[in-house]
């Protein structure tokens, strides 16, 4: 773990990026075309600007920020990643941002692309026409403000930090708005830094690595329908179809009292792509579908996997960010 920048004490192998059971590189031939993007796919190339202001949710929760600072412990790791001999080091991201409402209104999904910051996330938000749409905007607002130049460990314990703290004050709005309230969402992150990549997630909204033209699923689904996979009362792709496949069991704001974050990390190679979404992606899009066009040039790659998801009938808001390792 000494030269992993975003280990922490208690990691073991296992969290550690390791594709396995991926969908294998197509045969060779020529890209598939971009998909015709509609007009009303909201598309962002490159790094984001943060928003302006602070939500109020976050300021009255301001107190918890410091006092999970004080709690949570020393992050391990540090020092820069050496490549492996023959393999030249990652330079640079080129990241792009999509989503689009589907059949909702409004769009409860809200996305970080920062590759200034090396920092990226989805949030899909449940609980509600205003309630999920308040809760992943929180979380972005979060997540932008996250201060530049913080060297990986202590980014990470601030992306973290931020997350508990954007829990903690989701559930207090839900316990004022009264019995039955609930503002949640999933979340999906990812760092960069120093030649390797760290993933963060509560809830279904996925991470997918495609290297060498295969494509991983990185980050494993915190719902019923996954837990029953588990326990192998029912296939992975039966799971897609389950009529309770839209039941998570972890999300920030979610009924638990602490958050929990499971994490994955790994090194980067030059040309690793990385795609987190929504679940109104990975439900309707084939993993093949989805690798082919992951593949095209960044700037296309995310509004035509979007596209591709509605002309696939989503109902459900579709959010993506593709991310290029240069």
């Amino acid at each position: 773990m000494s030269d992993n920048p975003f280990g922490e004490p208690g990691d073991t192998d296992c969290t550690i990026i390791r594709p396995a059971g991926r969908v294998p590189p197509p045969s060779p031939g020529p890209l598939p075309p971009p998909v015709e993007v509609p007009p009303e796919v909201v598309a962002e190339e490159a790094a984001g600007l943060p928003q302006p202001g602070t939500s109020p949710l976050l300021a009255a929760a301001a107190p918890l920020l410091a006092l999970f600072g004080r709690l949570g412990g020393r992050l391990g790791g540090g020092g820069a990643a050496v490549p492996s001999a023959g393999v030249r080091p990652v330079t640079g991201f080129r990241s792009c941002a999509a989503t689009h409402a589907g059949v909702r209104r409004p769009n409860q999904d809200s996305y970080v692309n920062r590759s200034d910051l090396g920092l990226w996330a989805v949030a899909d938000g449940a609980g509600g026409h205003d309630a999920g749409e308040l809760a992943a905007a929180t979380i972005r607002e979060a997540l932008e403000a996250v201060p530049p130049g913080l060297e990986a460990g202590r980014r990470l314990a601030e992306v973290r930090r931020r997350l508990v703290e954007v829990h903690a004050a989701l559930r207090a709005e839900a316990v004022r708005r009264g019995p039955g309230a609930v503002i949640a969402s999933t979340v999906a992150v990812l760092m960069a830094r120093a030649g390797h990549v760290a993933a963060l997630w509560a809830g279904d909204s996925r991470v997918y690595l495609l290297r060498e033209g295969g494509l991983s699923q990185i980050t494993r689904d915190h719902s019923l329908v996954q837990e029953m996979v588990d326990a192998g009362v029912l296939t992975a792709a039966a799971a897609e179809r389950h009529p309770r496949a839209n039941i998570i069991t972890r999300a920030v704001g979610g009924r638990e009292e602490f958050l929990t974050l499971d994490k994955v990390t790994g090194a980067l190679l030059p040309g690793d792509r990385f795609l987190l979404c929504s679940d109104g992606l990975s439900k309707v899009l084939p993993a093949a579908e989805m690798a082919a066009l992951l593949a095209l040039p960044v700037a296309e790659s995310a509004g035509s996997l979007v596209a591709a998801a509605v002309a696939q009938g989503a109902r459900d808001d579709v959010t993506v960010v593709v991310v290029a390792a240069d």
